[in-house]
Parts: C-alpha cells; sequence; structure tokens
C-alpha cells in the first residue's frame, strides 16, 4: 500500500508528522511524501534533515483552506491526516479558532479527497475524543464522524476513511514528558492530581497504528491499539526522584484519567491482538466477514480506561525509554 504511493501528511511538520516521514522513508519505499503545513520555518527546518531524499517535498498550506486543499492533492493515492490544534487549554480559550481547524477543516478535507479520488485516508483522533469533557476532545468526536460518514459519500469512488486514536504520546512536544524534563532543575514538579493516570505510547508506534490501518481498513473503523498506563506521579519520579510535587489541581477541560472506549462504544467494538476496532453505529458494516477474522466482540460494559487498564508501565521501562530517547525528544 505504501509502497510506491503518493502520500499526503497534513500537520506534518509536528511530532507525529517528522516521525511518519521518517519511518516511512526507511521501511517503504513511497513514491512522494508531501509535507502539508502552515508553519514555513517548521518546514524549512524540517527540510534541512531530507536534503538528500527526492521522494520528500513541502507545501504551504491550512486545511481551513479548501482550494488549496485540491491543488496539495493532486494526483496524490493516502492521505493522514495529522492537522489540529491539540493543546487543551488553548482550544478551551479559543473554541472557534479550534472548531475551524478540527472541525471546518475535516470537512474540507474529506470533500477535497472525495472529488480528487484518493484511495485511502486515516485520520488521527484522540483519547479525548471518547466521552469528551473538553473542546478538543469534543471536535475531534465530531471529526471521527465526519470521517466515518465519509464513507458514505463515496459512492462508486474507491475512497475510503478511517479514523486511528490513542493516547498520551511519550516525548511529543506539549506532553508531560518533555515538560517535566525541562523543569526538572527546579526540583519542584506541578502535579494536577496524585490521581492521575494516563497512556503511554511512543510516537513510533503511532505510526505502526497508521501503516496498520492503512493496509486493513476497509472504511469506517476506529483504531484503538493496546497500550500501557502509567501515574502521573510516577512519571514524575522517574524524571526527578528528588523533585518536590506541587499539587495545582485540574487545568480547564482536563480528565483525571484517559478513556479512548467508553461503553457506548461497546456494542460496536471488537478486539484484536493488538488493538480494538470500533465500527460505525449507523451501517451495518460490522457483520461483514472479513472485518471480523480473528475477531471477538468485546462485553457491552466494556471501558478501556487509563485506570482500569491491564497492562502498566513500570517505573524501570519508562526510565530506560528515556535514557534511548533523550536526545530525540530535544529536537521534537
Amino acid at each position: 500500500m505504501l509502497n510506491n504511493s503518493r502520500i499526503l501528511v497534513t500537520g506534518g511538520t509536528g511530532s507525529f508528522g517528522k516521525m511518519f516521514v521518517r519511518m516511512t522513508l526507511k521501511h517503504y519505499d513511497p513514491a512522494k511524501i508531501i509535507v502539508f503545513s502552515r508553519d514555513e520555518m517548521k518546514q524549512w527546518d524540517m527540510a534541512k534533515s531530507f536534503t538528500d531524499d527526492a521522494r520528500i517535498s513541502f507545501f504551504i498550506g491550512d486545511v481551513r483552506d479548501r482550494d488549496r486543499l485540491y491543488r496539495a492533492l493532486d494526483g496524490v493515492d493516502l492521505v493522514v491526516h495529522a492537522a489540529a490544534t491539540k493543546i487543551v487549554p488553548t482550544a478551551e480559550y479559543n473554541p472557534f479558532e479550534c472548531i475551524k481547524t478540527n472541525v471546518n477543516g475535516a470537512m474540507n478535507l474529506i470533500d477535497a479527497c472525495l472529488d480528487k479520488g484518493i484511495k485511502r485516508v486515516v485520520a488521527l483522533s484522540t483519547d479525548k475524543a471518547s466521552s469528551p469533557v473538553n473542546l478538543y476532545g469534543a471536535s475531534k468526536l465530531a471529526s471521527d464522524k465526519l470521517f466515518v460518514a465519509g464513507n458514505s459519500y463515496a459512492g462508486k469512488n474507491d475512497t475510503r476513511f478511517s479514523v486511528v486514536r490513542y493516547g498520551n504520546v511519550m516525548g511529543s512536544r506539549g506532553s508531560v514528558i518533555p515538560f517535566f524534563l525541562s523543569i526538572r532543575d527546579t526540583r519542584v514538579l506541578p502535579i494536577t492530581d496524585e490521581r492521575m493516570t494516563r497512556f503511554m505510547i511512543s510516537l513510533e508506534q503511532g505510526v505502526q497504528l497508521v501503516w496498520t490501518a492503512l493496509s486493513d481498513m476497509e472504511g469506517g473503523e476506529i483504531y484503538v491499539r493496546k497500550i500501557p498506563s502509567m501515574k502521573v506521579v510516577d512519571i514524575a519520579n522517574v524524571i526527578a526522584p528528588n523533585a518536590e510535587h506541587k499539587i495545582i489541581g485540574i487545568r480547564p477541560g482536563e480528565k483525571i484519567h484517559e478513556q479512548m472506549l467508553g461503553v457506548e462504544d461497546a456494542p460496536f467494538t471488537y478486539e484484536y491482538k493488538n488493538y480494538f476496532k470500533i465500527f460505525s453505529a449507523i451501517r451495518d458494516w460490522s457483520y461483514l466477514e472479513k472485518r471480523l477474522i480473528g475477531a471477538s466482540k468485546v462485553a457491552d460494559n466494556f471501558v478501556y480506561s487509563s485506570d482500569n487498564n491491564n497492562e502498566w508501565m513500570s517505573k524501570a521501562t519508562l526510565r530506560k525509554w528515556i535514557d534511548n530517547n533523550t536526545e530525540k525528544i530535544e529536537k521534537l
């Protein structure tokens, strides 16, 4: 699927986009990867790492601009949609801007992909889209539903849309690990709530989930990768064992525990070896046999959240991961 394909990555200069480009160029041989984003400085910085690879190109644009998307999608086979307004407090205080990117931008991309005959589209989601309590999560839930419903508009077109959902990405810009690393010398780490837990997934695992979706999707699935959980206080103790913890309280729109599958999703969810698939409630896709090979139906009361997870990351595992990835974290 990825070999010899022309791939466009929206938000391609973000943490995920940069890792997706590196890994896809290393493990596959795409005809072209087009990095689509609105920040020319980030593109300029990123381009310096790929000066000897003609398979990558850069395209300035914004998913809010439908005409620009149409131009960028000329000749493209696959799209990975990573562009979003993601920071929870930023979305709470700038709700109009969040909607313009996360919802209007999703509609623009869906329309453009349908009209351009793109073969496969995978949109990145977030744990916050499951039972959302903040605008970012609500906007991504709306985005998820738009991409799933996009399959209904394809008609005879071969365009298919699916979604991947995962939680806290270790080491990504704006996440807790690089934040704690940046202030650990102060010997005081702010903790919102001592009970707080988070899912833990690496950027590499996030990229692999997208690869899986591109090769496996029939259209309309939401893929949820199985990943371990960890307490935020344990993360803090690994990064700065002797630091004081200052409890600062929950930020606007923040959850104590992450959730990627709610009880409302359970009737439409099947479990596979490494991930779950949520099927659409508005069509009978769940009953297509080829979708269910190797799958088992989850219980009707099933919830997949970071506090009731069966798998937990140890402090030693996180310590080893940080030691092996410090340089990479600093560059993101």
